[in-house]
């Protein structure tokens, strides 16, 4: 079965006052609680200075959370210039060092084998050219370094939309306008497991392994040293 991208809906681009809104709405303190919570999970095992990628980091509260402990040294590059700025000033007033670029998932301005651990969080379905952006991830990931992309299950429920949302405890037209978003990305953007090992198969990591919980899946992509 092809993995040609279908057609999809187009969302107002990431910049000026939607970015800002979105970064409002992303800095809730129990989203913040669970960007701590996910950071130590994820870089639990690394050892010190090892390096660390967010791509597309948004507001930059992930890669902030990455930072916060001082043995890594974190990265987050986004193509939107408002973001950068956002997460760049997120991680000041936190007092933590993280380097934010702009920048193109699909040609990202590093070396090869120049990070640990790569991360990419609720932004895949959003790519153009997704298995590009995976051969990307691959060939600036360290050999034996992981991928872990969080995005967005296609298969999941409306009931399991509307819990994800309660669980954000926002307004109620911010809890709406949500709602109303995340429904409309997992339906028309969204990938299923099967659809992503599909993808995965044409590119360099060639297998990947997938979990899902509620509205999510987690995907990790392992470089092969040698």
């Amino acid at each position: 079965m092809s993995t040609t991208p279908r057609r999809r809906f187009q969302l107002p681009e990431m910049e000026g006052r939607m970015a800002r809104w979105y970064a409002r709405n992303r800095g809730s303190a129990s989203q913040l609680a669970e960007c701590r919570r996910e950071a130590a999970r994820l870089t639990a095992g690394l050892p010190d200075g090892a390096t660390a990628l967010e791509v597309a980091p948004g507001p930059g509260y992930h890669a902030v959370e990455m930072a916060r402990s001082g043995r890594l040294q974190v990265t987050g590059l986004d193509i939107s210039r408002t973001m950068v700025e956002i997460a760049t000033e997120n991680a000041r007033q936190a007092g933590v060092d993280v380097v934010f670029r702009r920048g193109d998932v699909s040609a990202m301005p590093f070396g090869a084998d120049a990070f640990d651990l790569i991360v990419c969080q609720a932004a895949f379905k959003n790519f153009k050219q997704p298995a590009r952006a995976l051969d990307e991830m691959h060939r600036v990931l360290r050999p034996g370094g992981t991928a872990v992309i969080q995005d967005m299950n296609n298969d999941a429920s409306n009931a399991a939309i509307a819990e994800e949302v309660r669980a954000m405890k926002l307004s109620r037209f911010n809890g709406f306008m949500t709602r109303l978003i995340l429904s409309t990305l997992l339906r028309r953007r969204a990938y299923s497991p099967a659809r992503f090992e599909r993808l995965v198969a044409q590119t360099a990591f060639r297998t990947c392994h997938v979990e899902t919980a509620g509205i999510g899946l987690e995907v990790r992509l392992t470089k092969v040293a040698g």
